[in-house]
């Protein structure tokens, strides 16, 4: 099973993702999908760790998440929009390359059998990007997303900590 979950910044998306999968089971797994780069970005995940509780199993992963112990397991995911930059920066900003590379990496991960959370942030609701590159990004993101959600046996638009089902 997979679940979808998308919305603006802040929009509640990974608490409802946490509270869906923590009423679905008792042992969830959480991965991370962010390269940790500097203190400041270690301590917030530390924080995060600590705030889900020791019922989680967590994981950083930036890439090759299919290869993770997840077999029957739940698996919350977030977000897409890091997992994505790993796929950029690793691939020179080309969004063919990338968003082959991720393609690949969700139909790998649909092969493990588990009920999975993928959450992601959702574009197209205000400015385009003023550079290139994040023109590039914002395309590679909305047919990523795109991706995604058509797979999804659900997917939900988070709105103030509130959720909009799409999808059902």
């Amino acid at each position: 099973m997979l679940i979808f979950v998308t919305g603006g910044v802040r929009s509640g998306k990974s608490g409802y993702a946490q509270k869906r999968m923590k009423e679905i089971c008792s042992d969830p797994v959480y991965i991370a999908t962010a390269k940790i780069w500097d203190e400041d970005f270690q301590e917030r995940v530390k924080r995060h760790q600590d705030d889900r509780g020791p019922e989680w199993t967590n994981y950083e992963a930036y890439r090759d998440l299919h290869l993770l112990p997840l077999q029957g397991r739940y698996v919350v995911i977030d977000c897409v929009t890091l997992w994505l930059t790993n796929f950029f920066m690793d691939r020179g900003n080309d969004i063919e390359l990338s968003l082959a590379d991720f393609k690949k990496e969700i139909d790998q991960l649909m092969e493990v059998t588990g009920t999975f959370i993928i959450i992601s942030n959702e574009l197209g609701m205000g400015m385009h990007a003023d550079t290139e590159v994040g023109r590039k990004f914002a395309d590679l993101q909305g047919w990523a997303n795109q991706y995604v959600a058509a797979k999804a046996d659900e997917a939900v638009f988070m709105v103030s900590g509130l959720p909009l089902y799409l999808k059902k």
